[in-house]
């Protein structure tokens, strides 16, 4: 056998061996999108297996498409600081942190352009198109050119911008639709590939590994993104994520970035909640969700001791909207949920993923933690409304102030005015903090209205609470438009 001839061989038994035989015959059958291409070392062994995507784009390459949104003088996109998360102006200390988590196309395009360049892919043959909604939201005529050169007028559909899905209709047939995979059998260092357009440059392909499954970021409560190290610009958002299947399992969204350009950190939505808000937009021209009707926070390691836990775990409630599903079914303030139906929820941001994609009026059971027990209760879930409800703005104003120095605290009770603009029965607002408040993150106009799991409306609630704790404690405040636990620790 000669060297060629023997290095083949062992290719051919490498692959039959990491890929199986049936996929070997896939790939002399070009059924297989994407093969592993073994790199044989110079004794002979197979040193790696790289994978091999030429077979992808040249069947999937097609179904990706460039979209450009005109938007009208009355339309144009706000400023860059708009752009952000919660509106955050780039006077704010945390407008660089947040800026480091938005759209790829969002940082780049001059928001006096009036136009939004894009990516998306066809998902039925009779033109149906996917893409992000910040790509074509506020656009008064949308374009969508094939790789056949030609330019079609799309149409919109419908969006939702909690997820940042939107769906196009072109009128054109006998479109290459891409495959639609499963986002839940990908696993964390599996390679990915990407097809779009970064700067324009139609039909770029770029590839790389999934780094982690199930990211939050800021002001996403909806998708638990993929989050891979494939090169995204502006251009790709909107474009597919392939796997080594040549399915689709997600749609390139965000970056991670410090200079508006790519760094190693991309994130994309999965194709499954994508196609949930797919098939509700073309049924009803409107996505659906379930809500509880609660506000939650995170539990970390000094409130789970605070309320008996042995660990941190589940989502706690800190708010809860009077009349809604939640407040129907018994959830009071303070209660911790670590299950809903028979999910474990393991952290705060899952919550609103499993409630988000249930639709309203299911009932579903809730497994809280309440004062040291668990309790189940049963929730019938309400509509989430198209938008947030503005909250109350912090109070203002001067009674008699009261010092607990033994936390370094002076407070003052709420007027009657404060308690309606707040929406509460009572509280304390804190006028001045320094030691053990200071070091805890209290601040000056927080409004404390709980300690642990009770509520607190006046000053001799709150001594009498304070005075019965022992250890850790933590106090409900509310924040400006937030509410939330701090842990405080008595020494």
């Amino acid at each position: 056998m000669n060297i060629s001839l023997r290095a083949f061989a062992i290719t051919l038994f490498a692959l039959s061996t990491l890929t199986g035989c049936d996929k070997i015959s896939q790939l002399i059958k070009g059924e297989q999108p994407i093969s592993k291409v073994a790199v044989p070392a110079q004794d002979g062994r197979v040193q790696m297996l790289l994978p091999d995507f030429t077979l992808l784009v040249e069947r999937d390459g097609p179904s990706v498409v460039n979209i450009q949104a005109t938007r009208g003088s009355d339309n144009l996109a706000s400023p860059r600081q708009s752009q952000l998360p919660g509106g955050i102006p780039e006077d704010d200390p945390f407008y660089e942190f947040f800026k480091r988590f938005v759209p790829p196309d969002q940082q780049d395009n001059p928001p006096d352009e009036g136009v939004s360049f894009g990516s998306g892919f066809i998902i039925s043959d009779d033109g149906y198109i996917l893409t992000n909604a910040h790509v074509v939201s506020g656009g008064s005529q949308i374009k969508v050119m094939l790789t056949d050169r030609r330019e079609v007028k799309a149409k919109l559909v419908g969006l939702d911008k909690r997820t940042d899905v939107a769906v196009l209709k072109i009128d054109v047939t006998g479109l290459s639709a891409v495959k639609i995979g499963n986002p839940a059998e990908l696993k964390v260092g599996e390679w990915v590939a990407a097809i779009g357009a970064p700067f324009g440059f139609e039909n770029t392909v770029t590839a790389g590994i999934v780094s982690a499954k199930g990211r939050s970021l800021p002001d996403e409560s909806y998708v638990p993104f993929i989050q891979t190290d494939v090169a995204i610009n502006p251009g790709n958002s909107g474009g597919p994520l392939f796997n080594l299947k040549g399915e689709v399992v997600g749609i390139n969204s965000q970056i991670y970035s410090r200079s508006g350009g790519f760094m190693g950190i991309s994130f994309a939505i999965p194709i499954d909640i994508a196609m949930d808000v797919v098939e509700q937009l073309k049924t009803k021209g409107k996505v659906s969700r379930g809500q509880l009707g609660i506000h939650i926070q995170e539990l970390t390691q000094e409130l789970a001791q605070s309320f008996g836990l042995d660990r941190p775990h589940g989502a706690l409630v800190v708010r809860v909207e009077p009349d809604g599903a939640a407040a129907k079914a018994g959830v009071q303030l303070g209660d911790i949920i670590i299950k809903l139906n028979d999910k474990v929820v393991d952290s705060s941001r899952d919550l609103p993923i499993l409630v988000g994609a249930m639709q309203p009026g299911t009932e579903v059971k809730l497994t809280l933690w309440r004062k040291g027990k668990e309790q189940v209760v049963t929730a019938k879930l309400a509509e989430l409304s198209p938008e947030p409800n503005e909250a109350a703005s912090a109070p203002s104003g001067e009674v008699q102030p009261f010092n607990f120095d033994k936390i370094g605290l002076i407070v003052t009770e709420l007027t009657p005015e404060q308690k309606k603009e707040l929406g509460v029965k009572g509280g304390l607002l804190v006028q001045k903090v320094k030691g053990i408040a200071a070091r805890s993150g209290l601040m000056s106009g927080d409004v404390i209205i709980g300690i642990n799991q009770n509520e607190v409306g006046t000053v001799k609630g709150f001594e009498r609470e304070l005075n019965a704790a022992r250890g850790n404690i933590a106090l409900l405040v509310r924040r400006m438009d937030n509410t939330l636990f701090i842990p405080l620790k008595i020494e």
